[in-house]
Parts: structure tokens; C-alpha cells; sequence
């Protein structure tokens, strides 16, 4: 058996401020980095053999607190921009509220939440989705089968479309699955890659924002 970890992100310091972050390449608050500590606290009992972050330093910085609580060493990290966070387009670095008041509650949803609605300028979740799962189907999976433990510190967006393809969740519904900072999932997978056992660990429903 192999163990999948998914970590989202610890807040960064425009999540703090609600504000769409996408692509630009912000830190992680002081509440961000208490929150990757939390996760790592969460996965104490796992041995951890590779880890993926993404190009995007809140993602790394969330691997270095965990790194740090766990006190890992020579562990093989890889940089992984194809788990990078969705691309907000024109929206990026706007407040998100400030955008629901000027486009309305049904189209900020739809850019929100939606599966195949892309942003202007921006991607979709499904273009999310395009790129994560070949990555994970050729380069983590394999891991997995061979039995490694793997740690993902990935983003709101990159780990939804992941988990969507993991659990088998349909276009319709994946609107409704919300990944807060600092949240952690693991599956237990057997020795030819399929799904054993889902544990939500150090949860984070408040902070389920993009």
C-alpha cells in the first residue's frame, strides 16, 4: 500500500485579504505558515518519500513548514508548474466581493465555482483539470504503484480538479467541493494504483477560498 497526501496551501497574504490570486506569486501570511505547520502535526505518521510542489512559492514555502515540523531530509522534491494554481486572468489581483457586486451573484459563481467557465483572459477549471491529471497519471502515479508515499502541495484549484478525477465526482457537482488552506487529504492506494481508503485530516472549511 502507498499513501497520496494532498495539502492545499497555507493562506497567503492575498487570500487574507480576499483577494484572487491565480498565477502572481505570493507568500504565505503568518496564519499560512501556522497552517502548514498544522498539516505537517496531521501527517506525523507518515513516511514520506517524494513530494511535488508546485512553481509558485506558497506552495513551496507550505512544503518548507512541513519539511521543518517533520524534520525531513534528502527528500526528493520536485517542481511541478502543471500543479500550479488556476489562471485568474483579468480577475487576478481583483477582491472578489468587489467583483460579485459589479458582475452579479450568478456570473461570479460561474467564474468561482463552475467546471468548464473560464475567466477572461483565464483558465477554467477543466483547463486545470487538462493539465494536472496526465501529470499525475505519468509522473506521480507510477510513484505511488511502486509503492512511495507522496506528498502534493498543491492549490485550491489544482488539487479540486485532482481530487474530481480521484473520487470520480461528476462536472455537475464539483462545484460544491471546497478545499480550505491548509487542509489535508491522504488515500491509501494498493500496488496497482487504485483508491483504498480517503482521510480528511486537519480540515479547514473556513478557509475554502480561491
Amino acid at each position: 500500500m502507498s499513501q497520496l497526501i494532498l495539502v492545499r496551501h497555507g493562506q497567503s497574504e492575498w487570500n487574507a485579504l480576499d483577494i484572487w490570486t491565480g498565477w502572481n506569486d505570493i507568500s504565505l501570511s503568518e496564519k499560512g505558515k501556522q497552517e502548514a505547520r498544522e498539516a505537517g502535526n496531521a501527517i506525523k505518521d507518515i513516511l514520506i518519500d517524494t513530494v511535488f510542489v508546485s512553481d509558485l512559492k506558497r506552495s513551496q514555502q507550505t512544503y518548507e513548514e512541513i519539511k521543518n515540523v517533520l524534520h525531513l531530509k534528502n527528500i526528493p522534491v520536485i517542481v511541478a508548474p502543471e500543479i500550479k494554481e488556476r489562471s485568474y486572468g483579468d480577475l487576478a489581483g481583483k477582491n472578489k466581493w468587489k467583483v460579485k457586486e459589479e458582475f452579479g451573484e450568478e456570473q461570479f459563481m460561474k467564474w468561482r465555482r463552475s467546471w468548464d467557465e473560464s475567466v477572461p483572459n483565464g483558465e477554467s477549471l477543466k483547463d486545470v483539470y487538462k493539465r494536472v491529471i496526465p501529470y499525475y497519471k505519468y509522473n506521480i502515479l507510477p510513484l505511488l504503484i511502486q509503492n512511495k508515499n507522496v506528498l502534493i502541495s498543491g492549490h485550491g484549484n489544482s488539487l479540486r480538479a485532482l481530487v474530481k478525477e480521484l473520487d470520480s465526482i461528476p462536472d455537475d457537482r464539483i462545484a460544491s467541493l471546497e478545499i480550505g488552506t491548509g487542509e489535508v487529504y491522504i488515500y491509501t492506494l494498493d500496488k496497482k494504483g487504485t483508491i483504498q481508503s480517503k482521510e480528511i485530516r486537519s480540515a479547514n472549511k473556513e478557509e475554502a477560498q480561491f
